[in-house]
């Protein structure tokens, strides 16, 4: 007698909730195989129906670093600050005052939340801290000293054009705490983010601070010890798991976490893969998306405004040396593909 493989009957309800045909269901599968074949966890979601697929003997409720999927949650907190009357996405940062004031006035919470406030990647330190602090890159900076490193090199030529940088979203998430009423500060921005997004969208387990014990991370360099984001953590610091995540975009898609993802402009040097960012989400065809990649894990989360279908891939394992980089997203973008035909 042959055994049944339990997944195949979840994967077939995956491709229908999914609208895919048996050619892109039989090329799909084969990826997903792939790509989680460290173990993660495939979640899917449309209307009132879910499905959580998990891989290597990974619980379907393991919590995971978010890594840059962090960013849609301070999108998130920055559309409720605006919604609240206390940001206006195109007024700079420094209008708030404080330890704010002397950012440069390119520095507007849009221009950071889209990357195109023409602030480099990482602080400059992160050069060596990235060898020497591999799983803590940014533990040495205090709050002021990740204010002072984008005064320092803030590009003002390079405002409108796009340059994915997780300084600049570290400095908006400490921009939104001290808007928020709180200490301009990552613990500031956990009690705002609680305050304003998670626990009213019904997330109280997504936090700097994860709830159980943590999926651990795969990878050659970094072990199984997560990647820590200090005062850069709106940038990518959080913790979650998939069914949270999924709730997280349906959130997007009835308004509940609010309509900024609407927002997108294709900006001069966006890659290929984009046709526009808006704060904390990046456009490709129909498709709102983001991806992350921590020392031992990546993420992503999709949704399509079109169906209705969310999408999201949290997986162990580190970016391949050999391989495809982006193909967790691409993964992600096939996956809504048929529901977006």
């Amino acid at each position: 007698m042959f055994r049944r493989d339990p997944l195949m009957a979840q994967w077939r309800a995956v491709a229908r909730l999914l609208e895919l045909d048996d050619a892109q269901a039989r090329a799909l599968l084969g990826l997903v195989r792939q790509t989680l074949r460290r173990g993660g966890v495939l979640g899917v979601a449309r209307g009132d129906e879910r499905q959580l697929l998990t891989f290597g003997g990974v619980p379907e409720n393991g919590v995971f670093e978010l890594a840059s999927v962090t960013k849609p949650f301070t999108a998130a907190l920055a559309s409720a600050l605006v919604r609240d009357g206390r940001l206006d996405w195109n007024a700079p940062l420094a209008a708030l005052g404080g330890p704010l004031r002397r950012l440069p006035r390119a520095l507007t919470p849009y221009a950071l939340a889209t990357h195109t406030a023409g602030l480099p990647p990482q602080p400059a330190r992160a050069a060596l801290t990235t060898f020497t602090r591999f799983a803590d890159p940014y533990g040495g900076m205090s709050p002021a000293d990740v204010l002072a490193s984008a005064r320092r090199w803030a590009n003002p030529g390079q405002a409108g054009r796009f340059g994915y940088s997780n300084l600049g979203a570290g400095v908006l998430a400490l921009g939104l705490a001290h808007a928020a009423g709180e200490e301009t500060s990552a613990a500031g921005y956990k009690r705002a983010l609680r305050r304003l997004v998670t626990f009213p969208l019904g997330l109280p387990g997504v936090g700097l601070t994860p709830a159980r014990d943590v999926v651990p991370p795969y990878g050659l360099l970094g072990g199984q010890a997560v990647t820590g984001f200090a005062e850069l953590a709106g940038a990518g610091g959080l913790f979650g798991s998939a069914a949270e995540l999924l709730h997280f975009g349906e959130a997007h898609l009835s308004g509940a976490a609010g309509q900024h993802w609407r927002q997108a402009q294709a900006f001069p040097g966006l890659p290929p893969l984009y046709a526009g960012a808006a704060p904390g989400w990046f456009q490709s065809g129909s498709t709102v998306w983001h991806d992350g990649i921590a020392r031992g894990t990546r993420t992503a989360l999709g949704f399509s405004p079109r169906s209705g279908a969310v999408v999201t891939l949290l997986v162990r394992g580190a970016v391949p040396l050999v391989g495809v980089r982006a193909g967790v997203p691409l993964l992600l973008l096939g996956l809504l593909g048929g529901t977006d035909r």
